[in-house]
């Protein structure tokens, strides 16, 4: 299927590895220019090398710290052009309350929460004002399937999911559709360090979190290429009418109502 997405222009905040650096190679798969932004210089040159030369496409790095709000602008002026704007970008702490302090919410949410915010705002009024745009916003199936023991990241993410609502259900009267992805598990170094202290949490024994695995649905997580993969068909033409919205990728684990459960039986 042809996703009508050549030539298009896809800013992509995070793209120096995971779910981030997936999306920049689905994107320039499809034909599409990337400007990409992330902390790690190094990381994030090596992707734009690697982009260009593989997909001719024009590849443009932006290595910023979106966690202050001054960069959150200034990525805004420097792609005020972009078609797409996937925001991916952010590290909330994993732990229960007891284990975070009011530095550790604030740190996560400056990146994650505000950053997502401030972006879209950004990017958002250069859309609006020609007619056309897709933003799509990296959340988190925590965000609809509460977790205690995640709590920063599931406040943080249901309150994105509310904003990718509101906003997006309101924006397709100016030709701009804003969409949520809300992935469970994937196969990431974060993922890694999320199981490590769950397995803490759970186990008392943070080296335990290979057990964490079989518990997925399917016994695995996603992988980044899926999750690209729906951002990717989300954001193109296909998807005309789809916004206001988010879209779970989790195996379906928010519908068991619970984060990590016991595999099912088959009793026949």
């Amino acid at each position: 299927m042809d996703l009508l997405l050549k030539g298009k222009t896809a800013l992509i905040t995070g793209a120096s590895k995971g779910i981030g650096l997936a999306a920049a190679h689905a994107f320039a798969t499809e034909g599409c220019h990337l400007h990409l932004a992330a902390r790690s210089r190094d990381a994030l040159e090596s992707a734009r090398v690697e982009l260009a030369r593989a997909f001719g496409v024009q590849v443009t790095a932006h290595v910023l710290d979106l966690s202050i709000s001054e960069n959150v602008v200034e990525l805004g002026r420097r792609a005020a052009h972009v078609d797409i704007l996937i925001n991916n970008a952010g590290e909330v702490p994993s732990g229960p309350i007891e284990a975070l302090s009011e530095a550790d919410w604030r740190r996560g949410y400056d990146l994650k929460l505000f950053g997502y915010i401030g972006l879209t705002r950004e990017i958002y009024a250069h859309m609006k004002a020609r007619g056309d745009g897709v933003i799509i916003n990296d959340i988190g199936n925590s965000g609809e399937n509460w977790d205690a023991n995640y709590i920063a990241g599931t406040t943080g993410n249901a309150a994105l999911m509310a904003f990718t609502r509101a906003l997006g259900g309101q924006s397709l009267d100016f030709g701009v559709r804003v969409v949520g992805v809300n992935p469970g598990p994937v196969e990431t170094d974060r993922m890694l360090k999320i199981n490590k202290r769950r397995a803490l949490d759970l186990y008392g024994d943070e080296s335990r979190h290979e057990e964490l695995r079989a518990k997925y649905p399917g016994g695995r997580p996603a992988t980044t290429k899926e999750v690209a993969d729906l951002m990717v068909f989300l954001a193109s033409p296909r998807a005309a009418y789809i916004t206001g919205t988010v879209v779970t990728i989790d195996g379906g684990i928010a519908s068991r109502g619970s984060i990590i459960k016991e595999r099912s039986v088959n009793h026949a």
